[in-house]
């Protein structure tokens, strides 16, 4: 049977490609030069194909309705999969089932929607919503509204509570351009207190985002700074987007348009601490949503952009290619 350079190829590990690939045609130097090339070409492909490979599953497109998805959240009383929009739509929550299908669409009716970035939950079901987007970094009225469980299976709710807060590093609004990391699209609420991780803006990105902690009650209250994180130093591919903890608190995940950073061996509340692992989704769109969906499932949302995104993904962990990374951690 002749020698069939694909087969070879895909038959093997990386070491034994090479080096059987290198004595072959050393023994048929003699007339292996355009075949070599050709095959090489192929080789290279075809390598290249399986690397770029994507590690997380398609699940459903978002309906026609939700062009802007910027968050997802499962509660522990439900199966409903919620998200939301962000600055510039309408106050509404939606709850889709697992099919994508839109079960409910729920108005918020005393809150406006500035920029709707994040969703979260506590044990009982109940919802929070954090406006917190700030681009420009100028805003003075950053909230979190929680929305009780009783109500998400009406079509109207109001805010049963109302948490605001503020930087207490930030004078200027908005600081100047190097200066801008209070941008927030991030959040998770554990041992009734919010965790809030911040979008860097400044002109000199270098992958830094700050872990603030906020007291889940009503009030205004000064958002603590615990540490910080570097993921890297290009905003496209490292801005965080949005943030969860696992059910069973061991596992903290960040996202990025195509990366998902997971933190363990922490210890609370510098959840920034300890292990780090890089998943690199090979998939870049403009995601702006992760949630546990137990301890080794996450649900990822994208937003729809011409021909890209509108998606909800699912990423199993113990499935996924995870690199350790030291990201630059600063205790405080």
């Amino acid at each position: 049977m002749g020698f069939n350079p694909f087969s070879f190829f895909l038959s093997r590990n990386l070491k034994d490609r090479f080096d059987l690939l290198f004595h072959y045609f050393y023994a048929k130097k003699d007339m292996f030069s355009k075949s070599l090339k050709i095959f090489l070409a192929s080789a290279v492909f075809i390598s290249c194909a399986n690397s770029s490979s994507e590690v997380i599953e398609e699940l459903f497109s978002m309906p026609k309705k939700i062009k802007e998805s910027s968050a997802v959240e499962v509660t522990e009383k439900s199966d409903l999969i919620w998200t939301l929009e962000d600055s510039g739509n309408d106050p509404l929550l939606f709850a889709l089932n697992l099919k994508g299908e839109i079960v409910n669409t729920v108005e918020i009716t005393d809150a406006k929607n500035n920029d709707w970035e994040d969703l979260t939950s506590d044990k009982d079901g109940n919802l929070y919503i954090g406006d917190f987007g700030n681009n420009d970094n100028d805003r003075k009225d950053l909230s979190i509204y929680k929305i009780n469980a009783s109500d998400l299976n009406k079509k109207e709710a109001s805010v049963a509570e109302k948490t605001a807060f503020f930087f207490p590093e930030q004078t200027l609004f908005p600081p100047k351009k190097s200066e801008r990391f209070y941008d927030v699209e991030s959040f998770f609420l554990f041992e009734n207190h919010f965790y809030l991780f911040t979008k860097n803006r400044s002109s000199k990105f270098d992958g830094t985002t700050l872990l603030y902690q906020v007291p889940n009650q009503p009030g205004n209250h000064p958002a603590k700074l615990i540490s910080s994180f570097k993921t890297c130093d290009n905003f496209n591919h490292c801005a965080v987007t949005s943030a969860d903890i696992s059910p069973d608190g061991k596992k903290i995940a960040l996202l990025s348009a195509d990366k998902v950073w997971i933190f363990t061996d922490f210890t609370s509340p510098n959840f920034l601490s300890g292990k780090v692992e890089q998943i690199d989704l090979n998939n870049f769109t403009q995601k702006e949503g992760i949630c546990f969906v137990g301890n080794d499932e996450l649900y990822v949302t994208d937003e729809k952009d011409k021909k890209t995104g509108g998606k909800l993904y699912r990423l199993i962990l113990s499935d996924s290619k995870a690199v350790e990374v030291f990201g630059v951690e600063v205790k405080k």
